[in-house]
């Protein structure tokens, strides 16, 4: 697929299935041409949002860590952020996650790199 389709159709990077609620799975950079690897983050409601994988505040994993109420709490330091903004929702972090736009069709999920929600 040419880049200029995929930025029309998304990037398909995952079955709605591979990613249990409550949880986060990283895809690499490789694939979504970003300069960080995206965590698609699945909400306690079944949401999927998708935001820069590594923490702003030190060098973890959003995808490892615990999805609940709207927010993602990084593994490492507990700082928490909003799925739908990447806005900083809990210390240490100061500075906000990149969000990007994700659309769910027919059970698998489509990445829109660089677009907000």
């Amino acid at each position: 697929m040419a880049r200029g389709e995929a930025m029309i159709t998304g990037i398909r990077v995952a079955a709605l299935d591979d990613i249990p609620e409550g949880e986060g799975i990283a895809v690499d950079k490789a694939v979504t041409g970003t300069a960080d690897d995206i965590a698609l983050l699945r909400d306690d409601d079944g949401s999927v949002w998708a935001l820069d994988d590594t923490c702003t505040h030190a060098d973890a994993s959003l995808a490892e860590g615990w999805v609940e109420d709207g927010q993602v709490e990084c593994p490492l330091h507990s700082s928490k952020f909003c799925l739908k903004t990447g806005a900083v929702d809990g210390l240490p972090a100061t500075k906000d996650a990149c969000p990007h736009r994700v659309e769910i069709r027919d059970g698998e999920v489509f990445l829109f790199p660089g677009e907000r929600p």
